[in-house]
């Protein structure tokens, strides 16, 4: 019968375990010196080495011949333990053996001595599925078992034993396995099973593993029938975008070209790829883009091995860090809705709408805002603007002094005359990011005695033009634009400048505030 490749192949020497040498070494000079822990939790996520290392250790105390702290696999003891004909040790899975009644027949168990071998092992997998009962049934026996009796725990959720077995035990913590470490294993295995691998089929199996070397040989055995295990034999047996449909997704939100972005994620859906993976492989492009963004440092080996460091270089060069980070923002709340999702091809879809049309809400700060209008800039990145309707043309048609007719709540003045002047002089002297809305038309300038009165159409401008030096720079320029001392008013869209009555309370207030230049508005 075919037997799996991670039950084939899995180490039977600590010398062969992949990632764990911190351990391994450890282990084997315990065993060479006889120096072993009667109890040994062993800790880390799925697919590390940990049920390896422990089968391993079973036979190590017990091998007749151990060579270098290593079972020798020829003695009687290893090869029986192997095939599991040796009563005296004993696997157990907790989380379908987690009553006290099984925690009670293993203590009544200890008291006799092993007969096949020098030591009864017990192996209690997935341990934190034990219920309060039988842990507390196993403290007593764990903290002082018989001299015969060796525990070894294992288990991917620390968090959730209690304090009073770690105490009780020799604990060791697995690492996830490097994605070079996981290619360089699966080579051997696939050269030895003749199957063809290619390098960058091998390290794309490794960066989807997740540091898990189970994970990655199962991926491999699902491949192992295709002529040649490539990236995009990979991707198809596995379920995931290629590395070039990812880059082409991540190069049309750039260019927000949503047609062809939805295209792809449709195309992919009708393939039966999963799209929170695709999302996801979104999400590690934009860590490596991030990555290459802001170090300082070479970051070529730190990058997904699928993708080029120069590729990576190039998605990420027109985009702002800023922006990066939002469209990750919106990827994660994506990956939550798609789990309870009704359509989940809909929501995927909606999403690429969200990254295509990025809106102020969507970035964390106003300055990271600036910053991504400023790249934009830097970058000819054209900024996509709403379609003008009829109405709208019309108006636009209309004569300035009719427009500003339209609007009496901010006709105070007349329009300044120096206002192009004014954008002119201010180039290189305030933040780029506020010259790009003044000269959009987002701003419009109104000259009333001594003050200039700047109408904003929204907020974010508004508060672009109030921020220091701005404010200052902007009033100095026009000052000396006009001739005179001029005092700058920045009206946001919901104010306007308040009306005065004929009310002598009204008239000294206004009066004071002249006196104190003290802006006083309308709401």
């Amino acid at each position: 019968m075919y037997q799996a490749l991670y039950r084939k192949w899995r180490p039977l020497k600590f010398a062969d375990v992949i990632g764990q040498k911190h351990i391994t070494d450890t282990l084997r000079a315990q065993i060479t010196t006889n120096r072993l822990s009667h109890a040994y939790l062993f800790s880390g996520t799925r697919g590390t080495g940990k049920t390896t290392c422990a089968k391993i250790l079973a036979r190590a105390v017990n091998c007749q011949n151990p060579k270098d702290g290593d079972p020798c696999g020829e003695c009687e003891a290893c090869k029986s333990i192997l095939d599991g004909s040796v009563l005296d040790v004993v696997e157990i899975d907790a989380a379908s053996n987690n009553g006290v009644d099984n925690i009670r027949d293993i203590r009544d168990e200890t008291r006799y001595a092993p007969a096949a071998v020098k030591k009864r092992v017990y192996i209690i997998d997935e341990v934190h599925m034990l219920s309060v009962g039988a842990f507390n049934a196993l403290l007593k026996t764990l903290e002082e078992p018989p001299s015969h009796v060796l525990f070894i725990l294992a288990t991917t959720e620390i968090h959730k034993v209690p304090a009073t077995i770690l105490s009780r035990c020799q604990r060791f913590d697995f690492r996830r396995i490097t994605p070079d470490d996981i290619a360089y294993r699966l080579c051997e295995v696939a050269k030895a099973e003749n199957i063809n691998l290619t390098d960058g089929g091998a390290k794309l199996i490794a960066r989807l593993a997740d540091g898990a070397m189970r994970d990655a040989l199962s991926m491999l055995d699902r491949t192992a029938e295709c002529e040649i295990v490539d990236e995009d034999a990979v991707s198809r047996c596995i379920g995931i975008l290629g590395s070039d449909d990812v880059v082409s997704i991540m190069r049309n939100i750039e260019q927000k070209n949503l047609a062809d972005a939805v295209k792809i994620i449709g195309d992919a859906y009708d393939a039966g790829r999963e799209l929170s993976g695709v999302f996801d492989q979104l999400l590690g492009l934009i860590r490596d883009m991030l990555l290459v963004k802001t170090s300082k440092q070479d970051v070529s080996n730190m990058i997904s091995p699928a993708y080029t460091i120069s590729d990576v270089t190039v998605l990420a060069e027109p985009v702002a860090t800023s922006t990066l980070i939002a469209w990750s923002n919106i990827l994660q709340q994506s990956q939550s809705r798609l789990k309870t999702a009704a359509n989940r091809r809909i929501e995927a879809e909606l999403t690429i709408v969200r990254l295509c049309n990025m809106s102020g809400e969507s970035y964390d700060t106003l300055t990271g805002r600036i910053d991504a209008l400023e790249q934009s800039i830097k970058s000819g990145v054209v900024i996509s603007k709403q379609p003008i309707t009829k109405q709208e043309k019309k108006q636009v048609s209309q004569p300035k002094q009719q427009l500003l007719q339209q609007k009496p709540e901010q006709k105070l003045g007349e329009p300044w005359k120096h206002w192009a002047k004014l954008l002119n002089q201010l180039a290189g002297k305030i933040n780029i990011g506020t010259l790009t809305c003044m000269k959009s038309g987002y701003v419009r300038a109104q000259i009333d005695g001594d003050k200039l009165l700047l109408y904003c159409d929204d907020d974010i401008t508004a508060g672009l033009l109030k921020a220091e030096p701005t404010k200052t720079r902007v009033q100095t320029a026009a000052s000396e634009l006009e001739g005179s001392q001029l005092r700058l008013r920045i009206y946001e869209p919901n104010q306007k400048p308040i009306k005065q009555e004929d009310n002598k309370n009204i008239d000294e207030i206004l009066k004071k505030a002249q006196d104190l230049d003290i802006e006083i508005t309308e709401f």
